[in-house]
């Protein structure tokens, strides 16, 4: 069965987004990009709120995204990708479809079928609507050395308590600590 992997930046003291929901704090190098685009081609398939799946249709098959980072932008623009939205009738960037529906049944039944893992970027709000149902099979988050005193915490509205175990980390030169946890089952 295909896993769900949920992969997001946070600041040293858990935001995701500074207070204007800006990015610009991230810390991307060379080998960060090297260890993306290996995590993109273990993956077929993006979940995105309607938010950043309208920051990344923005982005990535734009000129800009192109000439910044080829190889990224070019597995970004051929994955499959869902955006989950109750407002967004089309979606136009290649290879998207917009689902409205019962989320639960939808990724279950995505779960289910063949192919590689499944990744959500960002997208912070639809992960926590996945916690719940214990949609998320992996989480990695990717510490980043900086404090930005205010912002929106990664996972503001969830409700409960979900306990996690450590399966590894990986240090990056930048100062970067990605860290991987899995759900513990009660």
């Amino acid at each position: 069965m295909r896993k769900i992997i949920f992969q997001n930046a946070i600041s040293l003291d858990g935001y995701y987004e500074a207070p204007n929901r800006e990015i610009d704090w991230h810390n991307v190098d060379a080998e960060f990009n090297d260890f993306a685009v290996s995590f993109l081609n273990t993956i077929d398939t993006l979940l995105f709120g309607r938010l950043t799946y309208q920051l990344m249709a923005d982005y990535w098959p734009t000129t800009d995204g192109l000439k910044d980072d080829p190889v990224v932008a070019e597995r970004m623009n051929s994955l499959s990708k869902i955006v989950f939205s109750k407002t967004m009738k089309k979606a136009d960037w290649n290879n998207t479809r917009v689902f409205s529906g019962n989320i639960p049944d939808e990724i279950n039944k995505l779960k289910q079928q063949p192919g590689k893992d499944i990744a959500i970027f960002g997208s912070s709000d639809l992960a926590v609507s996945f916690i719940p149902f214990g949609l998320i099979d992996e989480f990695r988050i990717l510490v980043n050395p900086v404090i930005l005193g205010n912002g929106k915490p990664l996972f503001k509205g969830l409700k409960e308590r979900l306990k996690l175990k450590l399966l590894k980390t990986k240090t990056f030169n930048s100062g970067n600590v990605l860290l991987y946890y899995k759900p513990v089952k009660n």
